[in-house]
């Protein structure tokens, strides 16, 4: 007998931007589990915007000023930063329109940097959502 198990390939990580939150799905949020808080950033250039987690040790080090760290919350389905100033400035510097229900971005988490880079530059429809089973 020849069994193969099925293995689900992993879901993409999706990030959803709405005028005052960012979430981030349950593929990505799993890479927030155990940060204490987060930075927040963005490179015009590449027009990615960044999240690196913090850990606890790394806040309590003082080295990092209070104003460059964000807290964020993590569900079990779900991760969530609100951080209305943020995302204004995302909005203007990339030309985002955003609607309350948010628009979604392919991320992809970058190990060597330990950061999630979200790419701006195309919004995913719901049909491709749906198709490639981002979570």
């Amino acid at each position: 007998m020849s069994i193969v198990w099925f293995n689900e390939k992993p879901k993409e990580i999706v990030v959803t931007l709405t005028p005052v939150n960012i979430t981030i799905n349950k593929s990505g949020s799993q890479l927030f589990e155990t940060a204490y808080q987060v930075m927040l950033g963005y490179d015009s250039t590449n027009q990615l915007m960044l999240i690196k987690p913090l850990s606890k040790d790394e806040v309590l080090r003082g080295d990092i000023p209070e104003h460059a760290r964000y807290n964020i919350s993590i569900n079990s389905s779900y991760g969530r930063i609100a951080n209305k100033a943020f995302i204004t400035k995302i909005i203007q510097l990339f030309n985002l329109e955003l609607n309350d229900k948010g628009s979604k971005f392919k991320a992809v988490w970058k190990p060597g940097q330990q950061l999630l880079e979200v790419n701006l530059k195309e919004v995913v429809k719901l049909w491709q959502h749906i198709c490639h089973g981002f979570g």
